[in-house]
């Protein structure tokens, strides 16, 4: 009998596309203000800089409007993104020309299910930021590809929502049931983003690395976002601003091991990619 996820249907890309071209307009600004956010991306960038080589060739999946894109691109790699929301490419498209990006970042409207297609290939390095890969039930809808894309000795780093988010659990004990144990439910979460309704899916690193297959050797994995509060809890850090610091101490020494590795907001896994002969 076969259990796999259903693949998802064109009308939830369509929905996921329309919700995040909504969002376009005001996604970089929510990022402006906010501390720990920031601070989660910053991190990413660390971990990201620890395997990347000087002359690798970048993918991003579900870029957005490409502000972890130009990052990359700032620091010299050559860097193709892509994305299936409208909204978010024309923001992308506009960082390239305010930027001067031109000669080191480029962008194709591209699901990451349909990576055999992308322009540019093969890459050196594959990246995907902040739950874009949590948009599908099947992940092998994706990893089915890297072989076609990613070179031998390449790496890939994504940022994934894992079931066991700490401080939404912690929501118990308000009574938030719903909140609490919405990463937790099986086959998924209806999620609402401006307005609109698709499925959200939740991932645990030993899912992501049975899915990429025994061709990929585990790096790093550490836990983002573990002990400080989530992405949506923007004002906490001004609200509790010393106990907001201790708990990114506390974050800093404990994410990057077992079993807090596995947990957050989001968890960090950077694999490597060996094919074996035969």
């Amino acid at each position: 009998m076969n259990t796999s996820p259903a693949p998802p249907t064109s009308d939830h890309f369509d929905r996921v596309a329309t919700a995040f071209s909504r969002k376009a307009d005001e996604y970089d600004a929510f990022g402006d203000a906010h501390i720990n956010l920031a601070r989660m991306r910053r991190k990413v960038y660390d971990h990201v800089l620890r395997f990347a080589q000087p002359t690798d060739r970048i993918l991003e999946l579900n870029a957005g409007t490409g502000i972890d894109a130009a990052f990359f691109a700032q620091q010299g790699y050559t860097v193709h993104a892509i994305d299936i929301a409208p909204g978010m490419l024309d923001h992308l498209a506009a960082k390239i020309e305010q930027q001067h990006l031109r000669d080191r970042l480029t962008y194709q409207a591209l699901s990451f299910t349909e990576i055999d297609r992308v322009e540019g290939g093969p890459f050196h390095y594959i990246f995907s930021n902040f739950g874009g890969l949590n948009c599908i039930p099947d992940l092998s809808l994706v990893t089915r590809h890297l072989p076609k894309i990613l070179v031998p000795g390449g790496r890939l780093t994504w940022v994934i929502m894992p079931p066991v988010c700490p401080w939404e659990i912690a929501l118990l004990l308000k009574g938030k049931v719903r909140i609490a144990t919405r990463r937790l439910r099986k086959g998924g979460t209806l999620a609402h983003v401006e307005g609109v309704r698709f499925m959200t899916y939740y991932f645990t690193p030993s899912h992501v690395l049975k899915m990429l297959g025994p061709d990929f050797q585990v790096q790093r994995l550490e836990g983002l976002s573990v002990f400080t509060p989530p992405a949506d809890r923007i004002n906490f850090p001004r609200r509790f601003p010393q106990l907001y610091r201790t708990l990114v101490r506390i974050d800093d020494a404990l994410s990057p091991h077992a079993p807090f590795n596995r947990w957050g907001d989001f968890f960090i896994l950077t694999a490597q990619y060996t094919p074996h002969a035969g």
